[in-house]
């Protein structure tokens, strides 16, 4: 198998007809139906059922679209690598970076890479902490930005200094002093945060003497910060996510739980040769840490 023949199977899926592959293709229907037939043989399984209103992917087929959308993002990644490092700070950089660190990343460092070198495109993916580490260790994307905490391993990371979250306090919910709350103040409150912050609540010192009800999950802190404005509860987010956020007319304060502050990071794959524009980009984001 090879990269035109896979090209040539994602279009037949994609399409649900040979004939509109053919044409998105621009190549004529029996090039296409032989090659779709050779790449069957060689694998030695019927990828796709044909039918008289088109073809339908069969479960072997299923599989290689899922592979072969991964493989074809990494031969994308890789040709742009190369050319990344001929060109030196020109082409596209390939950034991944998790919901809670919209705060920071892309970010002013980034529109600062952008406005230097214009000839800069940027790739910005974003996904839960694992998917970007997927993305990075997959070789999708060159850096990632994402919060803690996350497994390291084989990584190289630059972590940010600790951050607090904040409680965005709708006015009837206000608790605590003029700029903190304590754990213990929040009881009895709804509380909305991410699935990760409601993990480390339940393993928080303060959240074991009393019960905290977690009354909303959202899985983006920004859509936190969106329902605590709209009076759903008193949110929970990283503080630098207040940047990005509107949080209408809530009260913010501190909330002073220790256990309960992370560290943004900068991580890229330990054993990549990073090209000369995401070094430049690692660089910048370092400034934050």
């Amino acid at each position: 198998m090879d990269l035109r023949q896979l090209r040539y199977f994602m279009a037949v899926a994609e399409e649900g007809q040979i004939t509109a592959a053919a044409r998105r293709l621009r190549i004529s229907q029996p090039p296409l139906s032989h090659e779709l037939a050779r790449l069957e043989n060689e694998l030695g399984t019927q990828l796709v059922r044909r039918g008289p209103r088109g073809v339908t992917l069969t479960e072997a087929g299923r599989l290689l679209y899922e592979r072969g959308t991964r493989i074809l993002e990494m031969t994308s990644a890789a040709e742009h690598e190369v050319s990344s490092v001929g060109r030196g700070l020109t082409g596209t950089l390939r950034l991944a970076c998790c919901p809670s660190t919209a705060g920071l990343a892309p970010g002013p460092r980034l529109q600062e890479l952008a406005a230097r070198f214009p000839d800069v495109r940027l790739d910005v993916r974003e996904g839960d902490v694992p998917e970007v580490i997927e993305l990075v260790t997959g070789g999708i994307a060159e850096i990632g930005v994402v919060r803690t905490p996350f497994p390291s391993q084989g990584l190289r990371c630059r972590y940010a200094p600790a951050e607090p979250l904040v409680a965005v306090m709708p006015p009837a919910l206000e608790r605590g002093g003029e700029l903190e709350v304590s754990l213990a103040e929040l009881r009895g409150s709804p509380i909305v945060c991410d699935r990760r912050t409601a993990e480390s609540l339940l393993a928080a010192p303060g959240a074991r003497e009393g019960s905290l009800a977690v009354s909303c999950l959202a899985q983006d802190c920004r859509t936190v910060c969106s329902c605590a404005a709209g009076g759903l509860g008193v949110g929970l987010v990283p503080r630098s996510l207040l940047t990005v956020c509107d949080t209408g007319d809530c009260f913010i304060k501190t909330v002073t739980e220790k256990n309960l502050e992370t560290r943004a990071a900068v991580i890229w794959k330990a054993d990549r040769t990073l090209s000369p524009l995401a070094e430049r980009a690692v660089a910048l984001l370092g400034e934050l840490c």
